[in-house]
Protein backbone atom coordinates (compact mmCIF):
# COMPACT_ATOMS: atom_id res chain seq x y z
CA UNK A 1 0.00 0.00 0.00
CA UNK A 2 1.32 3.64 -0.53
CA UNK A 3 2.63 5.79 2.26
CA UNK A 4 -0.15 7.92 3.60
CA UNK A 5 0.63 11.53 3.03
CA UNK A 6 -1.57 14.53 2.73
CA UNK A 7 -3.91 14.80 -0.39
CA UNK A 8 -2.96 18.09 -2.34
CA UNK A 9 -5.54 20.50 -3.29
CA UNK A 10 -7.68 19.70 -6.63
CA UNK A 11 -5.69 21.05 -10.00
CA UNK A 12 -7.67 23.74 -11.82
CA UNK A 13 -7.95 22.47 -15.11
CA UNK A 14 -8.30 25.47 -17.70
CA UNK A 15 -11.56 25.78 -19.73
CA UNK A 16 -11.50 23.12 -22.47
CA UNK A 17 -8.41 21.20 -21.64
CA UNK A 18 -5.89 19.40 -24.11
CA UNK A 19 -5.76 16.25 -22.70
CA UNK A 20 -2.62 13.66 -24.27
CA UNK A 21 -2.92 10.17 -23.75
CA UNK A 22 0.45 7.91 -23.48
CA UNK A 23 0.66 4.55 -23.87
CA UNK A 24 3.16 4.35 -20.39
CA UNK A 25 4.43 1.18 -21.02
CA UNK A 26 5.30 1.47 -24.51
CA UNK A 27 6.97 4.94 -24.12
CA UNK A 28 9.39 4.20 -21.43
CA UNK A 29 10.42 0.91 -24.02
CA UNK A 30 10.89 3.64 -26.62
CA UNK A 31 13.05 6.31 -24.53
CA UNK A 32 14.89 3.01 -23.09
CA UNK A 33 15.82 2.36 -26.62
CA UNK A 34 16.75 5.90 -27.35
CA UNK A 35 18.59 6.65 -24.14
CA UNK A 36 20.46 3.16 -24.31
CA UNK A 37 19.47 2.27 -20.61
CA UNK A 38 16.27 1.20 -18.88
CA UNK A 39 13.77 3.78 -18.16
CA UNK A 40 10.83 3.47 -15.66
CA UNK A 41 9.15 6.58 -15.06
CA UNK A 42 11.39 7.99 -12.05
CA UNK A 43 14.36 8.05 -14.90
CA UNK A 44 12.23 10.03 -17.51
CA UNK A 45 14.04 13.43 -18.16
CA UNK A 46 12.30 16.63 -17.01
CA UNK A 47 12.84 17.43 -20.75
CA UNK A 48 10.15 15.22 -21.85
CA UNK A 49 7.63 16.72 -19.76
CA UNK A 50 8.13 20.13 -20.72
CA UNK A 51 8.36 19.20 -24.17
CA UNK A 52 4.53 18.14 -23.34
CA UNK A 53 3.66 21.62 -21.86
CA UNK A 54 4.97 23.43 -24.22
CA UNK A 55 2.43 21.94 -27.05
CA UNK A 56 -0.15 23.20 -25.03
CA UNK A 57 -1.29 20.78 -22.75
CA UNK A 58 -2.94 20.64 -19.52
CA UNK A 59 -3.21 17.11 -18.62
CA UNK A 60 -1.15 13.90 -19.99
CA UNK A 61 -3.23 11.16 -19.05
CA UNK A 62 -0.52 8.12 -18.48
CA UNK A 63 -2.34 4.98 -19.71
CA UNK A 64 -1.82 1.69 -18.12
CA UNK A 65 0.24 2.28 -14.95
CA UNK A 66 -1.34 -0.49 -12.87
CA UNK A 67 -0.30 -4.24 -12.33
CA UNK A 68 -0.91 -6.44 -15.50
CA UNK A 69 -2.12 -9.62 -15.10
CA UNK A 70 0.06 -12.89 -15.74
CA UNK A 71 -2.59 -15.23 -16.50
CA UNK A 72 -3.82 -12.35 -19.43
CA UNK A 73 -0.43 -12.12 -20.44
CA UNK A 74 -0.32 -15.88 -21.14
CA UNK A 75 -3.92 -15.29 -22.92
CA UNK A 76 -2.57 -12.80 -24.70
CA UNK A 77 0.29 -14.67 -26.11
CA UNK A 78 -1.99 -18.42 -26.95
CA UNK A 79 -4.23 -16.99 -28.69
CA UNK A 80 -3.64 -16.65 -32.39
CA UNK A 81 -6.50 -13.89 -33.30
CA UNK A 82 -3.64 -11.35 -31.69
CA UNK A 83 -1.14 -12.54 -34.13
CA UNK A 84 -1.75 -10.62 -37.45
CA UNK A 85 -2.16 -7.19 -34.96
CA UNK A 86 1.26 -8.19 -33.42
CA UNK A 87 3.02 -9.09 -36.93
CA UNK A 88 1.54 -5.63 -38.15
CA UNK A 89 2.67 -3.46 -35.18
CA UNK A 90 6.26 -5.34 -34.42
CA UNK A 91 7.29 -7.60 -37.42
CA UNK A 92 9.46 -10.48 -35.88
CA UNK A 93 7.98 -9.74 -32.36
CA UNK A 94 8.76 -12.33 -29.55
CA UNK A 95 7.16 -13.78 -26.48
CA UNK A 96 8.92 -11.17 -24.70
CA UNK A 97 7.18 -8.56 -26.20
CA UNK A 98 3.71 -9.75 -25.06
CA UNK A 99 3.41 -7.70 -21.83
CA UNK A 100 -0.86 -8.47 -20.93
CA UNK A 101 -4.00 -6.18 -21.23
CA UNK A 102 -3.19 -2.84 -19.27
CA UNK A 103 -7.02 -3.14 -18.14
CA UNK A 104 -7.15 -7.02 -16.95
CA UNK A 105 -6.16 -4.81 -13.33
CA UNK A 106 -3.97 -7.75 -11.25
CA UNK A 107 -4.13 -4.75 -8.52
CA UNK A 108 -4.27 -1.09 -8.28
CA UNK A 109 -0.70 -1.02 -7.37
CA UNK A 110 2.08 0.27 -10.08
CA UNK A 111 3.46 -2.14 -12.26
CA UNK A 112 7.14 -2.99 -11.33
CA UNK A 113 8.29 -2.25 -14.85
CA UNK A 114 6.99 1.63 -14.54
CA UNK A 115 6.89 2.97 -11.33
CA UNK A 116 6.58 2.75 -7.64
CA UNK A 117 4.11 4.90 -5.58
CA UNK A 118 6.61 7.32 -4.76
CA UNK A 119 8.03 7.71 -8.36
CA UNK A 120 4.54 8.84 -9.22
CA UNK A 121 4.18 10.96 -6.78
CA UNK A 122 7.08 12.61 -8.10
CA UNK A 123 5.89 12.53 -11.50
CA UNK A 124 2.99 14.24 -10.18
CA UNK A 125 4.60 16.88 -8.65
CA UNK A 126 6.61 17.70 -11.87
CA UNK A 127 3.26 17.86 -13.76
CA UNK A 128 2.01 20.75 -11.25
CA UNK A 129 4.91 22.60 -11.78
CA UNK A 130 4.67 22.52 -15.73
CA UNK A 131 0.89 23.73 -15.10
CA UNK A 132 -0.17 19.66 -16.18
CA UNK A 133 -2.57 17.73 -14.52
CA UNK A 134 -2.26 13.87 -14.36
CA UNK A 135 -4.50 11.70 -15.16
CA UNK A 136 -5.07 7.74 -14.44
CA UNK A 137 -7.49 4.98 -15.44
CA UNK A 138 -9.72 3.09 -13.40
CA UNK A 139 -11.09 0.16 -14.40
CA UNK A 140 -14.12 -0.05 -12.52
CA UNK A 141 -16.38 -2.73 -14.55
CA UNK A 142 -13.72 -5.83 -13.85
CA UNK A 143 -10.62 -7.36 -12.91
CA UNK A 144 -8.03 -9.68 -13.99
CA UNK A 145 -8.63 -13.63 -12.66
CA UNK A 146 -6.21 -13.30 -10.37
CA UNK A 147 -6.84 -10.12 -8.81
CA UNK A 148 -6.83 -10.56 -4.87
CA UNK A 149 -10.76 -10.36 -4.79
CA UNK A 150 -11.09 -13.64 -6.91
CA UNK A 151 -9.96 -15.72 -3.85
CA UNK A 152 -10.58 -13.47 -1.31
CA UNK A 153 -14.25 -11.99 -2.20
CA UNK A 154 -15.98 -14.61 -4.57
CA UNK A 155 -19.07 -12.94 -3.96
CA UNK A 156 -17.83 -9.59 -5.42
CA UNK A 157 -18.52 -11.09 -8.53
CA UNK A 158 -21.11 -12.18 -11.13
CA UNK A 159 -21.20 -16.24 -11.34
CA UNK A 160 -22.57 -18.69 -13.20
CA UNK A 161 -24.31 -22.41 -12.07
CA UNK A 162 -23.39 -25.31 -13.52
CA UNK A 163 -26.21 -25.54 -15.84
CA UNK A 164 -25.17 -21.93 -16.54
CA UNK A 165 -21.91 -22.50 -17.71
CA UNK A 166 -23.35 -25.52 -19.76
CA UNK A 167 -26.06 -23.70 -21.80
CA UNK A 168 -22.67 -20.26 -22.47
CA UNK A 169 -19.25 -22.50 -21.19
CA UNK A 170 -17.84 -19.43 -23.18
CA UNK A 171 -19.12 -16.91 -21.01
CA UNK A 172 -16.93 -18.12 -17.90
CA UNK A 173 -13.96 -18.55 -16.48
CA UNK A 174 -12.94 -21.39 -13.58
CA UNK A 175 -11.35 -19.92 -10.07
CA UNK A 176 -10.24 -21.93 -7.46
CA UNK A 177 -10.79 -19.85 -3.73
CA UNK A 178 -10.35 -20.78 -0.25
CA UNK A 179 -13.90 -21.08 -0.27
CA UNK A 180 -14.23 -23.41 -2.87
CA UNK A 181 -13.92 -23.42 -6.40
CA UNK A 182 -16.72 -21.38 -8.63
CA UNK A 183 -17.19 -20.25 -12.18
CA UNK A 184 -16.97 -16.36 -12.58
CA UNK A 185 -18.63 -14.77 -15.88
CA UNK A 186 -16.09 -12.86 -18.60
CA UNK A 187 -17.01 -8.90 -18.22
CA UNK A 188 -18.66 -7.94 -22.07
CA UNK A 189 -20.87 -5.20 -23.31
CA UNK A 190 -24.54 -5.82 -24.78
CA UNK A 191 -23.11 -5.80 -28.47
CA UNK A 192 -20.17 -8.21 -28.47
CA UNK A 193 -18.81 -11.64 -27.18
CA UNK A 194 -17.09 -11.26 -23.82
CA UNK A 195 -13.67 -9.90 -22.81
CA UNK A 196 -11.81 -13.43 -22.49
CA UNK A 197 -9.27 -11.96 -19.70
CA UNK A 198 -11.59 -10.12 -17.24
CA UNK A 199 -13.66 -11.50 -14.43
CA UNK A 200 -17.53 -9.38 -14.36
CA UNK A 201 -17.78 -7.62 -10.91
CA UNK A 202 -21.42 -7.28 -9.45
CA UNK A 203 -22.48 -3.59 -9.59
CA UNK A 204 -25.26 -4.44 -7.08
CA UNK A 205 -23.21 -5.92 -4.47
CA UNK A 206 -22.80 -3.22 -1.67
CA UNK A 207 -19.84 -4.51 -0.48
CA UNK A 208 -18.04 -4.27 -3.88
CA UNK A 209 -19.06 -1.28 -4.35
CA UNK A 210 -18.13 -0.02 -0.92
CA UNK A 211 -13.91 -1.65 -1.94
CA UNK A 212 -14.11 0.17 -5.21
CA UNK A 213 -14.37 3.24 -3.34
CA UNK A 214 -11.80 2.83 -1.38
CA UNK A 215 -9.78 1.80 -4.57
CA UNK A 216 -10.87 5.08 -6.05
CA UNK A 217 -9.92 7.40 -2.77
CA UNK A 218 -6.41 5.29 -2.70
CA UNK A 219 -6.18 6.32 -6.69
CA UNK A 220 -7.16 10.01 -5.91
CA UNK A 221 -4.10 10.41 -3.45
CA UNK A 222 -1.78 10.06 -6.58
CA UNK A 223 -3.43 11.44 -9.62
CA UNK A 224 -5.38 14.72 -10.76
CA UNK A 225 -7.83 12.63 -12.50
CA UNK A 226 -9.21 9.08 -14.21
CA UNK A 227 -10.20 8.19 -16.94
CA UNK A 228 -13.09 5.06 -16.55
CA UNK A 229 -13.15 2.70 -18.43
CA UNK A 230 -16.32 1.80 -20.14
CA UNK A 231 -18.36 3.88 -17.46
CA UNK A 232 -21.95 3.60 -18.82
CA UNK A 233 -21.52 -0.29 -17.41
CA UNK A 234 -21.89 0.46 -14.32
CA UNK A 235 -25.47 2.02 -14.92
CA UNK A 236 -28.30 0.02 -13.21
CA UNK A 237 -30.35 -0.17 -16.39
CA UNK A 238 -27.58 -1.63 -18.78
CA UNK A 239 -25.79 -3.99 -16.16
CA UNK A 240 -29.24 -5.33 -14.92
CA UNK A 241 -30.03 -6.02 -18.91
CA UNK A 242 -26.55 -7.73 -19.35
CA UNK A 243 -26.81 -9.94 -15.88
CA UNK A 244 -30.10 -10.32 -14.90
CA UNK A 245 -30.28 -13.60 -15.36
CA UNK A 246 -27.53 -14.59 -13.50
CA UNK A 247 -28.38 -11.87 -10.22
CA UNK A 248 -31.43 -14.22 -9.29
CA UNK A 249 -33.08 -11.32 -8.14
CA UNK A 250 -30.80 -8.85 -6.50
CA UNK A 251 -31.78 -5.31 -5.78
CA UNK A 252 -29.32 -2.60 -7.24
CA UNK A 253 -28.45 -0.09 -4.44
CA UNK A 254 -30.33 3.09 -3.89
CA UNK A 255 -27.71 5.66 -5.57
CA UNK A 256 -25.56 4.81 -9.32
CA UNK A 257 -22.35 4.00 -8.50
CA UNK A 258 -21.16 7.09 -10.49
CA UNK A 259 -22.66 9.58 -7.72
CA UNK A 260 -21.51 7.78 -4.92
CA UNK A 261 -18.00 8.12 -6.55
CA UNK A 262 -18.18 11.62 -7.14
CA UNK A 263 -19.21 11.86 -3.83
CA UNK A 264 -16.24 10.18 -2.42
CA UNK A 265 -13.85 12.00 -4.11
CA UNK A 266 -15.24 15.29 -4.84
CA UNK A 267 -12.00 17.04 -6.34
CA UNK A 268 -11.14 14.45 -8.82
CA UNK A 269 -11.45 14.99 -12.38
CA UNK A 270 -13.91 11.75 -14.20
CA UNK A 271 -13.59 11.32 -17.52
CA UNK A 272 -16.12 8.82 -18.74
CA UNK A 273 -14.97 6.17 -21.41
CA UNK A 274 -18.80 6.35 -22.80
CA UNK A 275 -21.22 5.29 -25.67
CA UNK A 276 -24.83 4.42 -26.98
CA UNK A 277 -25.93 7.94 -25.80
CA UNK A 278 -25.07 7.80 -22.15
CA UNK A 279 -22.85 10.59 -21.94
CA UNK A 280 -25.44 13.47 -20.44
CA UNK A 281 -26.90 10.22 -17.73
CA UNK A 282 -22.98 10.36 -16.81
CA UNK A 283 -21.91 14.12 -16.55
CA UNK A 284 -25.52 14.48 -14.71
CA UNK A 285 -24.17 11.92 -12.49
CA UNK A 286 -20.35 13.82 -11.44
CA UNK A 287 -18.21 13.47 -14.47
CA UNK A 288 -16.42 16.35 -15.60
CA UNK A 289 -16.21 15.03 -18.95
CA UNK A 290 -17.58 12.08 -21.37
CA UNK A 291 -16.41 10.61 -24.45
CA UNK A 292 -17.85 12.06 -27.48
CA UNK A 293 -17.69 8.71 -30.01
CA UNK A 294 -20.96 9.86 -31.93
CA UNK A 295 -19.05 13.02 -33.14
CA UNK A 296 -16.19 10.65 -34.18
CA UNK A 297 -17.90 8.13 -35.51
CA UNK A 298 -19.94 11.22 -37.77
CA UNK A 299 -16.75 13.03 -38.77
CA UNK A 300 -15.08 9.75 -39.57
CA UNK A 301 -18.45 8.76 -41.88
CA UNK A 302 -18.58 12.54 -43.40
CA UNK A 303 -22.08 12.77 -41.65
CA UNK A 304 -22.46 16.35 -41.84
CA UNK A 305 -26.37 16.78 -40.94
CA UNK A 306 -25.36 14.48 -37.77
CA UNK A 307 -22.15 16.79 -36.81
CA UNK A 308 -23.99 19.92 -37.20
CA UNK A 309 -26.72 18.49 -34.82
CA UNK A 310 -24.45 17.07 -32.89
CA UNK A 311 -22.57 20.87 -32.10
CA UNK A 312 -25.93 22.43 -31.58
CA UNK A 313 -27.12 20.96 -28.80
CA UNK A 314 -27.36 21.75 -24.98
CA UNK A 315 -24.07 24.19 -23.93
CA UNK A 316 -23.55 22.33 -20.74
CA UNK A 317 -22.88 18.92 -22.19
CA UNK A 318 -21.09 20.20 -25.14
CA UNK A 319 -18.63 21.94 -23.07
CA UNK A 320 -17.90 18.88 -21.54
CA UNK A 321 -17.53 16.28 -24.18
CA UNK A 322 -14.13 14.94 -24.79
CA UNK A 323 -13.40 14.87 -28.78
CA UNK A 324 -10.68 13.08 -30.43
CA UNK A 325 -9.41 11.49 -33.75
CA UNK A 326 -7.98 8.92 -32.64
CA UNK A 327 -6.69 7.24 -29.07
CA UNK A 328 -6.05 3.69 -28.29
CA UNK A 329 -9.61 2.00 -29.10
CA UNK A 330 -9.23 3.53 -32.87
CA UNK A 331 -7.52 3.56 -35.48
CA UNK A 332 -4.60 5.85 -36.21
CA UNK A 333 -5.84 8.89 -37.32
CA UNK A 334 -3.07 9.17 -40.42
CA UNK A 335 -4.92 5.80 -41.39
CA UNK A 336 -8.58 7.41 -41.11
CA UNK A 337 -8.78 10.62 -42.71
CA UNK A 338 -5.06 11.13 -43.89
CA UNK A 339 -3.39 14.44 -44.25
CA UNK A 340 -6.08 15.30 -47.40
CA UNK A 341 -8.99 15.54 -44.87
CA UNK A 342 -6.47 16.28 -41.83
CA UNK A 343 -7.47 20.48 -42.37
CA UNK A 344 -10.30 20.12 -41.79
CA UNK A 345 -11.19 17.05 -39.13
CA UNK A 346 -8.23 18.12 -37.17
CA UNK A 347 -9.46 22.19 -37.22
CA UNK A 348 -12.94 20.72 -36.00
CA UNK A 349 -12.26 18.98 -33.28
CA UNK A 350 -9.45 21.18 -32.14
CA UNK A 351 -11.30 24.19 -31.94
CA UNK A 352 -14.91 22.83 -30.45
CA UNK A 353 -15.72 23.10 -27.06
CA UNK A 354 -14.89 20.51 -24.47
CA UNK A 355 -12.22 18.87 -23.81
CA UNK A 356 -9.19 18.03 -26.53
CA UNK A 357 -8.41 14.76 -26.55
CA UNK A 358 -4.68 13.87 -28.31
CA UNK A 359 -3.06 10.57 -28.77
CA UNK A 360 0.22 9.49 -28.22
CA UNK A 361 1.78 8.95 -32.14
CA UNK A 362 -1.04 11.24 -33.42
CA UNK A 363 0.94 14.22 -33.49
CA UNK A 364 3.81 12.98 -35.51
CA UNK A 365 1.14 11.03 -38.03
CA UNK A 366 1.87 7.76 -37.26
CA UNK A 367 0.12 4.52 -38.65
CA UNK A 368 1.16 2.24 -36.73
CA UNK A 369 -1.75 0.85 -34.46
CA UNK A 370 0.05 -1.08 -31.13
CA UNK A 371 -2.02 -3.75 -29.51
CA UNK A 372 -2.23 -2.42 -25.99
CA UNK A 373 -0.40 -6.42 -25.08
CA UNK A 374 2.10 -5.49 -27.25
CA UNK A 375 4.94 -3.86 -25.78
CA UNK A 376 6.21 -1.82 -28.25
CA UNK A 377 5.90 -1.11 -32.07
CA UNK A 378 7.93 -1.04 -35.12
CA UNK A 379 10.20 2.59 -35.67
CA UNK A 380 7.94 4.90 -37.72
CA UNK A 381 9.20 8.24 -39.04
CA UNK A 382 7.39 11.37 -38.12
CA UNK A 383 5.23 13.02 -41.24
CA UNK A 384 5.85 16.35 -41.02
CA UNK A 385 2.15 17.53 -42.42
CA UNK A 386 0.67 16.58 -39.33
CA UNK A 387 3.69 17.52 -37.13
CA UNK A 388 3.65 20.80 -38.44
CA UNK A 389 -0.43 20.90 -38.65
CA UNK A 390 -0.42 19.74 -34.82
CA UNK A 391 1.72 22.24 -33.84
CA UNK A 392 -0.01 24.73 -35.19
CA UNK A 393 -3.36 24.12 -33.86
CA UNK A 394 -2.66 23.31 -30.34
CA UNK A 395 -0.77 26.63 -30.37
CA UNK A 396 -3.68 28.49 -31.54
CA UNK A 397 -6.15 26.84 -29.33
CA UNK A 398 -4.31 27.56 -26.43
CA UNK A 399 -5.15 31.24 -26.38
CA UNK A 400 -7.62 32.83 -23.91
CA UNK A 401 -10.14 33.28 -26.28
CA UNK A 402 -10.02 29.34 -26.78
CA UNK A 403 -9.87 28.88 -22.74
CA UNK A 404 -13.01 30.99 -21.54
CA UNK A 405 -14.20 32.60 -24.93
CA UNK A 406 -17.84 32.67 -25.89
CA UNK A 407 -18.74 29.90 -28.52
CA UNK A 408 -21.55 29.75 -30.85
CA UNK A 409 -22.50 28.26 -33.75
CA UNK A 410 -23.03 30.47 -37.22
CA UNK A 411 -25.81 30.04 -39.75
CA UNK A 412 -24.25 29.26 -43.32
CA UNK A 413 -26.43 30.81 -46.41
CA UNK A 414 -25.91 29.50 -49.97
CA UNK A 415 -24.27 31.45 -52.17
CA UNK A 416 -24.60 30.08 -56.42
CA UNK A 417 -25.12 26.41 -55.35
CA UNK A 418 -26.51 24.23 -52.41
CA UNK A 419 -22.82 23.28 -51.38
CA UNK A 420 -22.84 25.24 -48.13
CA UNK A 421 -24.60 23.00 -46.32
CA UNK A 422 -20.89 21.39 -46.51
CA UNK A 423 -19.49 23.97 -45.09
CA UNK A 424 -19.75 24.66 -40.77
CA UNK A 425 -18.93 27.49 -39.07
CA UNK A 426 -18.75 29.12 -35.86
CA UNK A 427 -17.30 31.40 -33.51
CA UNK A 428 -15.18 32.85 -30.41
CA UNK A 429 -15.50 35.58 -28.86
CA UNK A 430 -13.93 37.36 -25.87
CA UNK A 431 -14.10 41.65 -25.62
CA UNK A 432 -11.08 41.79 -27.34
CA UNK A 433 -10.39 38.33 -29.56
CA UNK A 434 -12.95 37.32 -32.33
CA UNK A 435 -11.77 33.61 -33.80
CA UNK A 436 -13.95 32.41 -36.55
CA UNK A 437 -13.73 29.16 -38.07
CA UNK A 438 -15.02 27.36 -40.84
CA UNK A 439 -14.47 23.87 -42.71
CA UNK A 440 -15.32 21.50 -45.33
CA UNK A 441 -15.92 18.49 -44.40
CA UNK A 442 -17.16 17.22 -48.08
CA UNK A 443 -15.19 15.83 -50.61
CA UNK A 444 -15.91 18.51 -52.95
CA UNK A 445 -14.71 22.35 -53.12
CA UNK A 446 -17.81 24.00 -51.37
CA UNK A 447 -19.10 27.92 -50.64
CA UNK A 448 -21.69 30.00 -48.83
CA UNK A 449 -21.94 32.53 -46.92
CA UNK A 450 -21.17 32.75 -42.94
CA UNK A 451 -23.82 35.38 -41.42
CA UNK A 452 -22.20 37.87 -39.37
CA UNK A 453 -25.06 39.98 -38.35
CA UNK A 454 -24.72 42.60 -35.62
CA UNK A 455 -21.32 41.56 -34.67
CA UNK A 456 -20.04 43.54 -37.55
CA UNK A 457 -20.59 47.62 -38.19
CA UNK A 458 -21.01 48.10 -41.90
CA UNK A 459 -18.83 51.26 -41.75
CA UNK A 460 -16.00 49.30 -40.56
CA UNK A 461 -13.16 47.53 -42.68
CA UNK A 462 -12.23 44.44 -40.92
CA UNK A 463 -9.11 41.65 -41.91
CA UNK A 464 -9.46 38.68 -41.26
CA UNK A 465 -6.52 37.00 -40.49
CA UNK A 466 -6.52 32.90 -41.57
CA UNK A 467 -4.03 31.66 -39.26
CA UNK A 468 -4.18 27.91 -40.48
CA UNK A 469 -2.57 29.05 -43.97
CA UNK A 470 -1.28 32.65 -42.91
CA UNK A 471 -3.15 34.70 -45.36
CA UNK A 472 -4.63 37.95 -44.92
CA UNK A 473 -7.93 39.54 -46.21
CA UNK A 474 -10.02 42.43 -45.89
CA UNK A 475 -13.44 42.63 -45.94
CA UNK A 476 -15.86 45.04 -45.85
CA UNK A 477 -18.32 45.80 -42.97
CA UNK A 478 -21.39 46.79 -45.40
CA UNK A 479 -21.06 43.40 -46.89
CA UNK A 480 -20.63 41.19 -43.76
CA UNK A 481 -23.07 42.72 -42.47
CA UNK A 482 -25.57 42.31 -45.00
CA UNK A 483 -25.41 38.80 -47.14
CA UNK A 484 -22.57 37.76 -44.61
CA UNK A 485 -18.59 36.52 -44.92
CA UNK A 486 -18.28 34.23 -48.43
CA UNK A 487 -16.15 31.91 -47.89
CA UNK A 488 -15.56 28.43 -50.70
CA UNK A 489 -13.09 26.04 -49.31
CA UNK A 490 -11.74 23.02 -50.72
CA UNK A 491 -12.34 19.81 -49.93
CA UNK A 492 -10.75 18.53 -46.81
CA UNK A 493 -9.75 22.51 -46.03
CA UNK A 494 -10.61 25.32 -43.41
CA UNK A 495 -10.30 28.60 -42.32
CA UNK A 496 -9.29 29.76 -38.62
CA UNK A 497 -9.65 33.53 -39.23
CA UNK A 498 -8.30 36.05 -36.12
CA UNK A 499 -10.86 39.15 -36.70
CA UNK A 500 -9.88 42.51 -36.32
CA UNK A 501 -11.04 46.28 -36.92
CA UNK A 502 -8.61 47.52 -40.09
Amino acid sequence: MPLAKATPPPFPLRGHPHLYEINTWAWLEQLSERLCRSIALADVPDSEWAAVARLGFDAIWLMGIWERSPISRRMALEDPANFSGYDAARPGWKPGDIVGSPYAVAQYVPDPRIATWESLDRVREKLRALGMALFLDFVGNHTAFDHPWTCEHPEFYVRGTPRDVEKNPSWFFPIDSPQGSYYVALAKDPYFPPWKDVAQLNHFNSAMRAAQLAELRTIANHCDGVRCDMAMLHLHDIFATIWGPLLHGEKPPEKEFWSEAHAAVPGLILLAEAYWGTEPRLLDLGFSFAYDKELYDAVRDTRIGDIRARIAGEQNYLNRHARFLENHDEPRRAAVFGNERLPAVGTLVGTLPGMRFYHQGELEGLKIRLPITLRLSAMEKSDPVSVAFFRRILGITSEEVFRTGRWSLLEVTPEADDTSQNLIAYEWRLEKAWKVIAVNLAGFASQGRVKMGDRISPEQLYVFHDELNEVRYLRSGEELHGVGLFVRLEAGHAHLFDVTPA
